[in-house]
Order: C-alpha cells, then structure tokens, then sequence
C-alpha cells in the first residue's frame, strides 16, 4: 500500500525555504510511529532538510535525478522506477516534496495528513489538491503547551472514479 504523509496548513503549504513550517511534537510522533520498520520515498530537496540524513529504522528512498550515491540510502531517478523498486507486501510511505507529492497523488491509495488550523504568512511550497479524496478518519488534537496551533490527524481514501 502506497500512503502519503504530510503536515499540512489550511490553504495546503507545507513548506518554506526547504523547511517545514510546524514543529509538532504529536505529529512527529506519529508519523514516527507510522514509519518506523516501513520505506519511505522522498525527493533529493527533502533529504537534504532531514537533519541527521537517513532516518533510522526504515527503508529510506530518495528521488533524485542528480545524485546516485547517498549513504543509508537507496536511490532511483524517478518516483516510478522507486515505487518499482518495492515489494507488494511493503508499506510504503510518500514523505515530500512537494514535486513528489504531485506525482504520487494519483498513484497512492491513502492520505494521512496532519491538518494545521492555520495559514501561514511565509509559505512557498504546497500540497496538491485533495478535494475529491473521501475523508474516514479525524481526530482532533487542541493546542496545548508543546502546540502552538489546533489541528487535526486526518485519513482521506482514495477517489472511486
């Protein structure tokens, strides 16, 4: 099963300057625990903004046109060929950018997205679109101590066509 993952602000930004714009201490843990012992895909950009490079505990994917070697990594020109490269019992997570996302939308089967009550002034990268995806799932999660913002854990299914 193919899966998208991503945190994401009322008007769909996710990103600035190749940052991401919330740091959520529960959003971080589930996607952690969603993660952990699964692969995940990711553009060259997005690799680069992980802080300590190849997350631990997973199968980490890197799209990349221009790199071919990154340690801890497994890397493939395009996300076809990467979605390739994984077998049909694997759970595979799409974690950004936001040209990934683009590309995966059509192709993944679920969306688990961390929806932020919030629009952001500096935003200059987006999520696709996701208005005909059939919501199954939110659960709320109020702003507290260690959250600056309200948002949301959202499952989105696939679009019957």
């Amino acid at each position: 099963m193919v899966s998208i993952i991503a945190c994401i602000a009322r008007n769909r930004a996710i990103g600035f300057q190749n940052r991401l714009i919330y740091w959520l201490p529960d959003d971080l843990k589930q996607f952690r625990q969603l993660t952990t012992g699964n692969t995940i895909i990711m553009g060259r950009r997005t690799f680069e903004s992980l802080p300590k490079g190849a997350l631990p505990n997973r199968r980490n994917v890197v799209v990349s046109r221009s790199l071919t070697d990154i340690p801890g990594c497994d890397v493939y020109p395009s996300l076809e060929a990467a979605l390739q490269s994984c077998g049909a019992d694997e759970e595979v997570f799409i974690i950004g950018g936001a040209s990934i996302y683009e590309q995966a939308i059509a192709l993944a089967h679920r969306l688990i997205l961390t929806e932020v009550s919030d629009m952001p002034a500096d935003a200059d990268t987006f999520f696709p679109p996701y208005d005909d995806w059939t919501l199954t799932q939110q659960i709320p999660h109020p702003k507290d101590e260690k959250h600056n913002f309200d948002f949301c854990f959202s499952y989105y299914e696939k679009p019957h066509k």
